[in-house]
């Protein structure tokens, strides 16, 4: 393995920001039908929301599907903090282009496009120009609940909802060849963690271990799998062994087994741990090979165990974290899905289930991920409430 970054994209286009930038177009605006939150205990009610009219440079999208993920559950509930609501969350959207700004040349009416976790970001930085707009310095945009400095402060609305406007800069084309629904949780959890495992540089005859077996570790298999490693999955369950071989894992290895996770020690390259409760690190370690990796991409809410230097510097170990992925990085997933066959697994839910596939989620009750049909929201009022 030869840890890196995929091939860089061109550098981003600078724009003025919105005082500056002629917004005059000849499109109009249009109200969107939505699910979202006007509190942090309401649950998810029917709203309607005011979509801008799309810019030189924006894209409009009608909405097929959109991808549920924890992070809607933490941030309608207010369990991130202060929030703004209105709020409607969702940023794994798939759909097709409905309408284009004037200046937008590499879509049009009927494309298939995706919207991940971003819709803009300043495109000044070093990270940004390197294609890393994750790690904008500035801080990037997010899809929901975010101010959106090129549109006059207004915040961000998600994915749950008929139809969105996006600057093209951000928006992903999704390969015909692959279920829409499917694709839907690619853009959070299918990037997540196909980004740690391209800067690692995965390839054929590795052997990557997956820590926990949710929507994030699904995926981590898959995409290992789809690489060429040999995956092995790591869980607290014993429920979880026929699922993670029905996903393709070569082996599972039950980390409370002391004897299992002895007979494992120096025989992984890189670790994907999923996990987004504390937990004790130090073992997973063990397993690691010299120069070994393990990624976090789990965020506890709460403290975790400490790490002992020791277990790092005797192997020469990395021990790294990793969020999300860059629009460039995000196409090259795509791409690399299609070419493979690699989707989420996912059950669909209509709009009235939604409370209820929120319920659910915090149960850990879904094999693996929950994807909204847009086509049952209701039709939007006469006015706007976000």
């Amino acid at each position: 393995m030869t840890p890196g970054r995929p091939v860089p994209p061109p550098l981003a286009l600078q724009i003025p920001l919105a005082e500056d930038a002629g917004t005059a177009s000849p499109l109009e605006g249009r109200l969107a039908a939505a699910r979202g939150a006007v509190s942090s205990t309401g649950g998810l009610v029917p709203l309607t929301v005011a979509r801008r009219a799309p810019k030189a440079d924006d894209v409009e999208i009608a909405i097929e599907f959109c991808g549920l993920c924890h992070s809607d559950v933490h941030a309608t509930r207010g369990e991130w903090g202060t929030q703004n609501y209105p709020l409607v969350p969702g940023h794994e959207i798939v759909g097709r282009v409905s309408r284009v700004g004037s200046d937008v040349d590499d879509f049009a009416p009927g494309d298939l496009v995706g919207v991940g976790c971003i819709v803009d970001s300043c495109r000044e930085c070093e990270s940004c120009r390197e294609g890393l707009e994750q790690y904008c310095e500035r801080g990037m945009t997010g899809t929901y609940g975010a101010k959106d400095a090129r549109n006059g402060d207004s915040i961000t609305q998600g994915g749950y909802a008929s139809s969105v406007v996006v600057d093209r800069r951000y928006v992903l084309r999704v390969p015909e060849n692959l279920d829409p629904a499917a694709v839907a949780p690619l853009l959070c959890a299918g990037i997540t963690t196909f980004s740690p495992l391209s800067h690692f540089g995965v390839e054929e005859g590795d052997v990557v271990g997956v820590v926990g077996l949710g929507g994030l570790g699904h995926m981590a298999v898959k995409l290992a799998k789809a690489m060429g490693a040999e995956v092995r999955v790591f869980t607290t369950s014993e429920s979880k062994v026929s699922a993670a071989l029905e996903l393709g894992a070569d082996a599972v290895i039950l980390s409370r087994d002391e004897d299992a996770m002895a007979a494992a020690n120096r025989s992984i390259d890189l670790i994907i741990d999923t996990v987004a409760a504390p937990h004790d690190l130090n073992p997973f370690f063990r397993t690691l090979h010299r120069d070994g990796a393990l990624f976090q991409l789990g965020l506890p809410s709460d403290a975790m165990p400490p790490v002992n230097p020791g277990a790092l510097i005797r192997r020469r170990i990395a021990y790294a974290g990793s969020l999300i992925g860059g629009i460039a990085e995000t196409q090259e997933m795509l791409d690399f899905c299609a070419e493979h066959g690699v989707v989420s697994d996912v059950e669909i839910v209509g709009a009235d289930q939604l409370n209820d596939a929120y319920d659910r989620m915090v149960a850990g009750d879904v094999k693996y991920r929950f994807v909204l049909d847009t086509t049952t929201l209701q039709a939007p009022a006469e006015r706007a409430d976000a």
